[in-house]
């Protein structure tokens, strides 16, 4: 990461000479997304308790938290959000029930995929239940 300012009547030639330097420097796998997953999430691990353990863990670059994936059935998915940007998700996730959320993702998914999520707890009212939030699906 690196931030610097660029006068906005120079920023066509900062545009290209980044654009050069990132072609010279980079290879089609180094621009490619790629997401290490720990593997499916065993239903006995999805507890609130489990999730609040995880986040009192330190994670960072090289030390991800963990990201799991499976193949799970969307039961129902609609908008949400301010600028409705942001897709909630209601799962089935090893034949139980279980919340998700893909925050900045709007396109609509296919009832059954392969997600790739964190966990998360979202509290409404009291009521603490764990939440998948979705890093990437496998269409």
């Amino acid at each position: 990461a690196a931030g610097c300012t660029v006068a906005k009547d120079r920023f066509p030639v900062f545009e290209r000479a980044f654009a050069q330097v990132a072609q010279e420097w980079l290879d089609a796998a180094t621009l490619m997304r790629r997401l290490d997953t720990d593997g499916p999430l065993s239903p006995e691990y999805c507890r609130a308790e489990l999730v609040d353990t995880l986040h009192r863990e330190v994670w960072g670059q090289g030390f991800a938290p963990p990201t799991f994936s499976e193949e799970v059935e969307i039961v129902s998915q609609r908008l949400v959000g301010e600028g409705k940007n942001h897709l909630s998700l209601k799962l089935l996730h090893q034949g139980r029930p279980v919340d998700g959320i893909w925050f900045g993702h709007t396109e609509p998914l296919p009832a059954r995929v392969l997600l790739a999520f964190r966990l998360d707890v979202n509290e409404w009212k009291g009521e603490r239940r764990v939440q998948f939030l979705v890093e990437g699906a496998q269409l």
